[in-house]
């Protein structure tokens, strides 16, 4: 239930083949056609009208205006902290998955992979012999940390923790060199927290004190089922601990600015720059030969280092029994799942009960460090229709020509920066649907009675083929999300955005659906990841994704003043009394949101040569557009889970991605928003960047 260790994160999680176009073309060169064959799946166009509030103003609250009457309706079912859309969709998605397992598990004649997929289901499913089992599967690691004795064998079960679901405050994965994305590079960070962001353990507030109360009350819980006595003081030395590991972190808007995480250093080099910790140990540990690193959090990581040598080795063994126990819980009896449950779920997220084993089963088991393609590979086969793949690539380069067209209209860009903006525009590479090179599984053994061993063998082979591709030029043929995720992304260091099949049906995208309604959606989604290559950060990387600055200092100068605006406008929103959205750790998101948007509409218009849009059932084109893409931001939370957003993520709330329209001055001309409503912003206050 906790985060990874690791923060190699794609450089926008909003949510093949190489193409390019030309972007100065003064017309787009495909539209989706206004002509439908069948109905839409939301209303008689593609929106859900009947989910809208007409008693709130649009120009007061277009979130509840959109999605107003659902908002006040729905019930949160037990099982979840929010919902909306997307859930909606990764519902949809759950259950297509879940029909493929059960017809695999139901045949005999069985192929390697299918083979694989039963035999972890049916281990995940066996909860008699997981019940039976205890804490047994992970006792030989729970062993090894109790006979640490010295600063060696701790960095050892650091250098394994990938391994053994352990927790390390030095953690380290590959990923790709910024300087060089034909390289593969070692990057290293800091980590090591259990509770969600560092404000967590710092800020003093009445709710984060009961938080940490009941944090420490849950540490000696779960040591108590490794028969650790004096649970509830060694529960509090934990909590210190990790104080101090947090103290010595970055706050996350510091960790996602590039210039200071970009710190690159030789590996014969590394012990004299980051001295105290057993590198060669670490490293063994993993098998990566490691030439170069980058050392993403040079601060922070000397920090870690410096507890790891004059903290109590005691205190550190009773940090990684607690961690390796809660982060395998779920794979363990049911009696330790149901007690790390009732604090990651219930306390932290307001979960009033565990999904059901079916689900997570199902999420364990379509990772891309998991049987994620093999899955997907069927399901694509199944319930991805490759006309939505062709509409799709066409609604691409239609938002392309719209970007082009809108970089070359740019007043507070000069002519030496838009030459490198629209190569870097004409390079980007669209991925849609799924992998044109699958994931294979050679090698691989599972079976239906071992699903700790399951885990591990998995670990074991994606970390060996990630060792053998090391030295190797990096696979640009490697997708980041499974089809079946219900998402996208943009992967600075390839310059390309992806768009897993799973993304493509209603709310986002309908074959069926107005076209406004289209490029509400999806339009504005692909104009979102092609705003995180110009984002605040995703600007710092060229065409060939390398990390440089192709921007004059004055069109640069001129891009921050927009940007800080921005992050000022988001800032401003308090979803949660005294706790206010992040401006400058979502600014990437935001600008995203709005210059996606910008981007759509521009396309939109584009589509419909010169004409009129119709009207439909009273809603002109423009209300169309900009209803779909409030719709895709409805949802609905726990008040916890909305404050791990706030402190924890990198996007702003779906209910404040709803408003971006207010930085539009078509919005303003679709809804009537007039001075002295709620949104009105005045128009040189209206954040237009791309």
């Amino acid at each position: 239930m906790k985060k990874s260790l690791i923060a190699i994160a794609l450089a926008g999680t909003f949510l093949a083949g190489c193409g390019t176009s030309d972007v100065n073309n003064k017309e787009a060169k495909t539209q989706v056609s206004t002509a439908t064959t069948a109905k839409a799946e939301l209303g008689s166009f593609g929106v859900d009208l009947a989910a809208r509030n007409q008693t709130v103003k649009p120009g007061d609250d277009f979130f509840m205006y959109a999605s107003g009457t659902w908002y006040d309706n729905y019930i949160m079912p037990a099982d979840k902290t929010r919902y909306g859309a997307f859930t909606g969709l990764a519902e949809r998605s759950e259950k297509q998955v879940k029909e493929i397992i059960d017809d695999i598990v139901s045949r005999s004649n069985l192929n390697d992979e299918e083979q694989l997929i039963a035999d972890f289901y049916q281990a995940y499913m066996d909860t008699d012999t997981i019940n039976k089992l205890g804490l047994s599967p992970i006792q030989a690691t729970l062993d090894q940390i109790a006979e640490i004795e010295s600063t060696d064998d701790l960095t050892k079960v650091f250098g394994h923790a990938w391994l053994t679901g352990a927790t390390s405050p030095i953690s380290g994965g590959m990923w790709f060199n910024r300087l060089d994305p034909n390289q593969y590079e070692m990057s290293i960070g800091a980590g090591g927290l259990g509770l969600p962001d560092r404000s967590y353990y710092l800020e003093d507030s009445e709710r984060f004190v009961n938080i940490r109360s009941a944090y420490v009350e849950h540490i000696a819980q779960m040591l108590a089922f490794a028969d650790v006595t004096d649970g509830k003081a060694k529960a509090e030395a934990i909590l210190a601990l990790e104080t101090k590991i947090a103290q010595g972190q970055w706050p996350r808007e510091k960790r996602r600015n590039r210039d200071l995480t970009l710190n690159q250093v030789k590996r014969a080099d590394l012990a004299k720059q980051y001295p105290g910790f057993n590198w060669d140990i670490y490293f063994d540990e993993k098998g990566y030969q490691v030439p170069q690193l980058n050392i993403s959090q040079p601060e922070p990581v000397n920090a870690m280092i410096e507890l790891v040598n004059h903290e109590s080795l005691k205190v550190w063994q009773d940090y990684l029994t607690f961690h390796t126990i809660s982060n395998n819980s779920e794979l363990l009896s049911e009696d330790i799942n149901a007690a790390n449950f009732a604090f990651y779920g219930k306390t932290l997220k307001g979960q009033e009960e565990p999904r059901p084993r079916w689900k997570r089963a199902v999420a364990e088991m379509s990772g891309t460090q998991s049987l994620g393609f093999a899955i997907g590979k069927v399901y694509v086969a199944r319930y991805f229709p490759e006309s939505s793949k062709q509409q799709m690539a066409e609604l691409v380069e239609n938002l392309r020509t719209a970007l082009g067209q809108r970089i070359d209209g740019l007043d507070w860009m000069g002519d030496e920066t838009k030459v490198n903006a629209h190569a870097k525009l004409a390079a980007f590479t669209p991925k849609i649907g799924y992998p044109d090179v699958w994931q294979e599984f050679d090698g691989l053994t599972l079976t239906d009675k071992d699903l700790v061993g399951n885990v591990h063998h998995l670990r074991q082979f994606f970390n060996a083929q990630s060792v053998a591709k090391e030295l190797k030029r990096t696979d640009r043929n490697r997708w980041g999300m499974t089809p079946q995720r219900v998402n996208a992304y943009y992967n600075s260091s390839f310059n390309e955005i992806v768009f897993p099949a799973a993304i493509l049906q209603p709310p986002f995208f309908d074959p069926n659906a107005d076209p406004a309604v289209n490029y509400g959606g999806i339009g504005a989604v692909i104009g979102h990841e092609m705003g995180h290559g110009f984002d605040d950060q995703g600007s710092k990387s060229d065409a060939n994704g390398i990390q440089r600055n192709w921007w004059t200092d004055e069109d640069r100068a001129a891009f921050d003043a927009k940007a800080d605006q921005l992050a000022a406008q988001y800032s401003k929103y308090e979803p949660i009394p005294d706790n206010f959205v992040n401006g400058r750790n979502s600014l990437g998101e935001n600008i995203g949101d709005v210059g996606g948007l910008a981007m759509a509409y521009h396309a939109y218009k584009l589509s419909l040569n010169g004409k009129e849009a119709p009207v439909i059932d009273g809603i002109t084109g423009d209300q169309r557009f900009f209803l779909a893409w409030a719709q895709v931001w409805k949802e609905k939370r726990t008040e916890q889970s909305m404050l791990n957003q706030l402190r924890g993520g990198t996007h702003a709330p779906g209910r404040y991605r709803a408003q971006a329209p207010r930085n539009h001055d078509a919005w303003y001309k679709a809804f009537d928003v007039k001075p002295g409503d709620a949104l009105y912003l005045a128009e040189e206050d209206r954040v237009r960047i791309w």
